[in-house]
């Protein structure tokens, strides 16, 4: 499975994006699906899930309020909604995918991982 993300791009501080994750193939019903970023030195780190069928969502606490993920089963796709942006929340975005059922907020849980699309939030 390869997943696809985009929206990535330069915006100003206290701007929105959205982010998009498109899979090779249909899994989204029943894959539990996540987003997670990386800022340039540092180490990947989980952002927000939404579980199989989308019962159930989770998020960072760096970025509660102000993203929002959601799954849409027909189109085979999950985006990030991302509002009140920081110029903390710069980095590498990166869409995930996995099998597994419940909240994952961990790296390894997910098999499955897009090429990731960079944002960047200018002060």
């Amino acid at each position: 499975v390869q997943l696809q993300a985009s929206g990535g791009g330069l915006v100003q501080a206290g701007g929105s994006l959205r982010l998009a994750c498109t899979p090779s193939t249909r899994i989204f019903d029943t894959y539990t699906l996540g987003w997670f970023r990386q800022a340039p030195g540092k180490e990947r780190e989980f952002v927000a899930t939404t579980t199989r069928g989308g019962s159930n969502e989770y998020y960072a606490d760096s970025v509660k309020g102000r993203f929002t993920i959601s799954r849409d089963n027909v189109k085979n796709t999950v985006f990030l909604q991302m509002n009140s942006l920081k110029p903390e929340d710069t980095g590498i975005y990166y869409c995930a995918a996995d099998r597994g059922q419940g909240i994952r907020v961990l790296s390894r849980h997910y098999m499955y991982w897009g090429q990731g699309t960079l944002v960047t939030v200018s002060s």
